[in-house]
């Protein structure tokens, strides 16, 4: 049996920034640090930051006058930055920048008399926090079926942004059905989907033919881990989505020759090497990487925290 790992895998740069930023306001402000959702959806770097004195929350109601609040890396809605400044809480905000580029396509979109649909799943902290950076004028879809079903006020002033987490096939098609339902649509000046996405996604598509079986790291409400388990089916190979080592169950790999081994954006590489190590204790004879692009993005922290590390 032979383990193949995708390249590239595990964190992006906004996920690198985003768990640096809360480990830095620990460093100088002392425990408790609040942060509002889960800084990122992976259990395993939410439970070593809340050993660390992270306090995580699920409402700004929750954090005490006077403490420090961290805004996850999702974004959050323009009505969570007001109350939280209102409130004079110490705030710092660890939406991924490329999120924050979506919401500033949203509010000049709304300035500029547009309606705007948002491509993206209903409930998605980011998708809440997008759709928060307008008071009204803005939808939701999730598929072609919701472009049909989709009523405007204007058809001849639409626009459109997306979740930067989606499978970048199913995307597309969505957005081909926007164009053929609103040929005047207007669309953002980058596509929305961040590189990370689109090369872990591509990744696994070169990877998928050449196994039997791909595993893929992360956790259940990890929007880009749960597309990468979908792409990897969608290319004709099994594949499963597992928290970490322990989850993985021998029997999977009764009869299985390549296993197929990638970690969702928001999954560490220390988890990554266990699975390796178990699937060696278990009779993978070799572990081969393959060739794929090298990242190379980082993101600046916010002003108070200093430089980022690297």
């Amino acid at each position: 049996m032979e383990a193949l790992l995708a390249q590239p895998r595990g964190f992006c740069a906004g996920v690198d920034r985003a768990i640096e930023i809360v480990e830095r306001a620990l460093e100088l402000h002392g425990a408790p640090i609040y942060v509002r959702h889960e800084i990122v959806h992976n259990d395993f770097v939410v439970g070593d930051l809340r050993r660390k004195g992270a306090v995580f929350v699920d409402e700004l109601d929750q954090v005490p006058d006077g403490a420090t609040v961290i805004f996850s890396a999702h974004g959050v809605a323009r009505a969570v930055r007001d109350a939280a400044l209102a409130r004079g809480l110490r705030v710092f905000d660890a939406t991924c920048p490329l999120v924050t580029k979506v919401h500033i396509e949203v509010v000049k979109m709304r300035r500029d008399g547009r309606e705007v649909v948002m491509i993206g799943h209903a409930g998605h902290p980011e998708v809440e926090g997008t759709m928060g950076q307008a008071d009204d004028g803005i939808y939701l879809v999730e598929d072609v079926a919701d472009v049909d079903r989709l009523q405007v006020r204007d058809p001849e002033r639409v626009a459109f942004v997306s979740q930067t987490t989606l499978s970048v096939d199913d995307c597309s098609a969505i957005i081909a059905a926007l164009k053929r339902r609103f040929p005047r649509i207007a669309e953002p000046k980058k596509q929305d989907i961040c590189y990370a996405t689109q090369n872990r996604q591509d990744a696994v598509k070169l990877m998928a033919p050449q196994c039997d079986l791909v595993l893929v790291i992360g956790s259940p409400a990890s929007s880009n881990s749960n597309r990468l388990r979908e792409v990897a089916q969608k290319m004709g190979c099994e594949a499963r989505m597992i928290g970490s080592a322990a989850e993985l169950e021998p029997a999977w790999l009764l009869g299985r020759r390549r296993i197929g081994i990638t970690a969702g954006a928001s999954a560490p590489e220390v988890l990554v090497e266990e699975l390796v190590a178990r699937l060696r204790s278990l009779g993978a004879q070799t572990v081969r990487t393959l060739p794929g692009i090298e990242e190379h993005t980082s993101f600046p922290l916010p002003k108070g925290l200093g430089p980022a590390r690297g």
